[in-house]
């Protein structure tokens, strides 16, 4: 379902959110700590700079900071960045494209099926995922374990 952009862009926000606010944190930093190829990271981090959701500092000392409430950031904002905008589901009964004007008989059923599945990202907040990171055995909280869930 994620795009590995999308996965490696929401563990570094997700990163960057669970560290105490202490100044820019270096691309290289985040792709060791994430588990993620340090180029290609330091692209998508400058993405995510771009669209408002990361400072960048330049410079030595330089790195990136999280520009925005993680309780007010979906995760839909997120993946938008990176992944084509879904698209409505074709007709199940011909293939063909069907709307409110024009529906068959499974519009409004599959309709009003796909939008809760895309509801969950658009409801859940950077914050929320953080606050769900149950506790760990060594006294960590989850937000230690990002170099560990590699896909």
């Amino acid at each position: 379902m994620l795009s590995q952009t999308s996965e490696h862009a929401i563990r570094a926000l997700l990163y960057l959110a669970g560290r105490p606010a202490s100044g820019a944190v270096s691309a290289d930093e985040i792709a060791t700590a994430i588990g993620a190829p340090r180029n290609y990271l330091a692209k998508t981090l400058n993405a995510l700079a771009h669209r408002g959701l990361l400072s960048a500092v330049r410079g030595r000392g330089g790195g990136f900071m999280l520009e925005v409430d993680p309780s007010s950031l979906p995760i839909a904002r997120i993946m938008e960045l990176f992944e084509p905008a879904p698209e409505r589901p074709l007709c199940l009964l011909g293939g063909r494209r069907c709307d409110a004007r024009r529906p068959c008989d499974a519009h409004a059923r599959w309709t009003a099926m796909w939008r809760e599945s895309m509801a969950p990202l658009e409801t859940t907040t950077l914050g929320d995922l953080l606050s769900d990171a149950p506790a760990m055995s060594d006294g960590l909280s989850g937000r230690a374990c990002y170099a560990q869930s590699t896909s």
